[in-house]
């Protein structure tokens, strides 16, 4: 499992997130720009050109395509995009496309998932929200677990990578182990040690797999 980590929340300024994320034993840095439309904040981008991690992009606007010129030159992994909030899903795929950059779709706590399949088989990854975006402070919610069950079932099909993001800490990434990553903010930036947050998860999350195989 990947652990990527979003720089929102954090006990340091946003430079110094930054440089400790990517110095970090992190696999990732999660980027979310939010415009005030779709969601009610806003934020602007902030400087990433010489970061060495990987980067994704959750983006949270109306009309993503406007952004994706600017952030070609971050190289990002992934950019994702909430479908509802594009005038053309399928050019915005061809577009990352003839970029090398992949595109991924975002669910949210209440929509459903069986609705999004008819933009699977143009996916890199499934960003599965645990919490709603754009809302700080939120838990993380419990049926989570079995939306993930449900959305493996289409990941078999189209082959896709799944992301869940949203109130992950110690104790929750245990509901979502069978994902193949996850998005952590707080529990990892409102720390002082950012690796030693980092190896609780990826560990709980190897207590949790080696448990399930005794068990079962």
């Amino acid at each position: 499992m990947k652990i990527l980590v979003s720089y929102i929340s954090s006990r340091y300024d946003l430079s110094e997130t930054i440089k400790k994320i990517d110095s970090s034993i992190a696999d990732g840095i999660h980027v979310d720009l939010m415009d005030g439309i779709y969601v009610h904040q806003s934020n602007s981008l902030p400087n990433l050109e010489n970061i060495s991690k990987p980067i994704d992009i959750h983006l949270m606007v109306d009309n993503p395509k406007n952004y994706f010129a600017k952030l070609l030159k971050l190289n990002p992994v992934c950019i994702y995009i909430h479908p509802s909030t594009t005038n053309n899903f399928y050019d915005d795929y061809e577009y990352l496309k003839s970029n090398n950059i992949g595109l991924g779709v975002v669910i949210n706590p209440n929509e459903d998932i069986a609705v999004f399949e008819k933009y699977f088989p143009y996916v890199k990854r499934v960003l599965l929200m645990s919490v709603y975006p754009g809302l700080g402070g939120q838990s993380f919610i419990k049926s989570t677990k079995d939306r993930l069950t449900e959305l493996k079932n289409f990941k078999d099909k189209y082959d896709f990578d799944i992301y869940i993001d949203g109130g992950i800490n110690a104790e929750t990434i245990k509901d979502v182990d069978s994902a193949d990553g996850v998005v952590s903010g707080s529990f990892i930036c409102l720390s002082e040690n950012y690796d030693e947050q980092i190896r609780k998860l990826k560990e709980n999350r190897l207590w949790m797999k080696k448990n399930y195989t005794k068990v079962y």
